[in-house]
Order: C-alpha cells, then structure tokens, then sequence
C-alpha cells in the first residue's frame, strides 16, 4: 500500500474514532444526567457509627468530588485548543455529574454530624499554568492530553473500586437507604467515564511520536499521585480512606492487588514492552506511600525502610 493510502486509512480510522467517542459522550449526557439533589433519601439508623467508619471516607470523597470546578480550570489551561469532544465530556456531562455527586455527598457527611467539606475550586498550581503555557504548542498539548486521559483512566478506576467497597458496607451497616440512594446512583455513573479515557487513550497513543511517548512515561513516573493529594496532610487522608474502605490492610499483597486495577490499562499502554511488570511501580508506590503516612501518623513510628517504602 502507498505512503498516501496509509495516511488517508489513519485520518479515516482517527475521524470513525472521534466520532465513536462523540456518540459515548452524547449517551452519557441523556442517560446519566446529574442525580437529582431531592431524589437521595438520607434516612440513617445509626448516624453515629456511619460516621465513625466512613467519617474520613466521606469527608475526603465529597472534596474531591466537588473540587471537579478548579480541575475544569486547569483543564482549560492545559488544553487551550482540545479536540471539541474532550470540551464537551469535561464540561457538559463530567463537572455537572461530578458535582451533584459532591454535594451530595457532603449533605450525607454534615446529616451524620461530620464537618463539611472545604474543596479548593479556584486555586491552579504555577507548574500546571506553566505546562498550559507549553500546551499552546500542538505537539506538547497533545501530551497533556495523554496525561488527563492517563490520569483520568486512574482516577475512575480508583471511584469505581471505592464506591463498591463504600456501598458494600453500608449494606453491611444496615444503612440501606444512604447505599441505595447515594452511592448506587454515583457508582453507576463512574464507568461511563472510565470508558470514555480509556476509547481516548487507545486512539491518542499510537499517532504519539517517539518523543512525545517518552516525555509522557518520564512526567506519569514523576508526577504520578492518588487523585485529591496535593499536599502532605491530603496524603495522610488517602491512607485513612484506603484503610477505612479495607484497600490498605496491613497486608503489602492487597494493597498490590489494587494498584495492579488501577494501572493495569496504563501498564498495557506505556509499559507494555516491559516485560514482567504488572503495574507500574509509581503507582504501588505512591499507594504505599500513603498508606505509611496514615500509619505515621496513628504512630506507627518505623522508618520507611522498615515498612519497605525505600
């Protein structure tokens, strides 16, 4: 086949692929709009011991959640001329499903008699302004765009996983109400945009130069961090959550087998000629890492190379 005739089949399969994805995002907005605020019954049997065992669960999840407002931000910033389906998931179907789940998360928290929460939906980073400045440049752009799917792909993989482990004890709670009209409704929506990076990052790979490929493997291994941890204390509150939710059990085998769920469409991208990596190691080691920093601050006072963390 000619040079000419491969290009034309790329463009073709490139413009079938948009608009596959355009036809995900479109179905999500008209089957999974945002769950009504008055639809939540926030019933509670024992308020109290919700509160007690899910108390930094909660507290965490509707922050992250309601922080989707300053992450659109910074999306507008790292990808100042995005493909319009990418504009459209993120802003018209991902921040206002997002959001309902934040608030309603927090009127769960503050009924159960916790604080609510205080997210930071304003303030974007000077790195992330400096990487929007770069973006301006479609090669680099096209490498931010990788690394929101990447992260993206991390991140509803991580919700999906804690909302099951979240509505499984609820049930176990006999709190029925809050995991049928909260976290049910929420976990149903997460896997429609898990979907969405994951069809992206296929397509968006492969037309990577080799360049852009290793620039995108050396900024995910550095920058790599749970979803909602900016600072020391919020990687503390992710140990609590992984705990809380039995993810961190003590046991280094678990908390493997999750980092392994997390990254293993990542692994299968970046790391695929890696051969004998289950998962990249930034992301066990980042898990780990918090779970130390909980456990540090419980006072568990072994070193980092006591608990394996070098």
């Amino acid at each position: 086949m000619a040079l000419v005739d491969v290009s034309v089949a790329r463009r073709g399969k490139r413009r079938r692929n948009q608009a596959k994805l355009a036809d995900h995002v479109d179905r999500l907005g008209e089957e999974h709009p945002p769950i009504p605020l008055d639809s939540v019954d926030y019933t509670m049997n024992r308020p109290d011991l919700l509160a007690e065992r899910f108390g930094p669960v909660l507290s965490y999840m509707s922050r992250v959640e309601l922080e989707v407002e300053r992450n659109v931000l910074e999306l507008n910033l790292l990808l100042p001329d995005p493909p319009e389906v990418d504009r459209h998931f993120y802003a018209d179907v991902w921040l206002p499903q997002e959001t309902h789940h934040g608030i309603i998360l927090d009127r769960l928290q503050v009924q159960a008699g916790l604080e609510a929460a205080t997210p930071n939906v304003s303030d974007v980073s000077f790195k992330l302004k400096v990487l929007g400045a770069l973006g301006r440049v479609g090669a680099v752009q096209d490498v931010s765009r990788m690394l929101y799917y990447l992260t993206g792909l991390a991140t509803e993989r991580s919700a999906v996983l804690a909302y099951n482990k979240l509505h499984a004890g609820l049930v176990e709670l006999g709190e029925r109400a809050i995991a049928a009209t909260v976290v049910a409704p929420i976990r149903r929506q997460e896997p429609g945009h898990f979907a969405y990076y994951q069809f992206a990052a296929r397509d968006l790979w492969p037309q990577l130069a080799s360049w852009q490929r290793w620039l995108v493997r050396t900024l995910r291994r550095k920058t790599f961090g749970p979803v909602g941890v900016d600072t020391k204390q919020q990687k503390v509150e992710f140990g609590h959550v992984m705990t809380g939710l039995g993810i961190n059990t003590g046991d280094e085998a678990d908390l493997r087998h999750y980092a392994t769920q997390v990254g293993r469409v990542e692994h299968e991208l970046l790391w695929s000629h890696r051969k004998g990596l289950r998962v990249p190691d930034y992301v066990f080691k980042a898990l780990r890492s918090a779970a130390g920093a909980a456990a540090d601050l419980k006072g568990d006072r072994r070193s980092a190379t006591e608990r394996g963390e070098t």
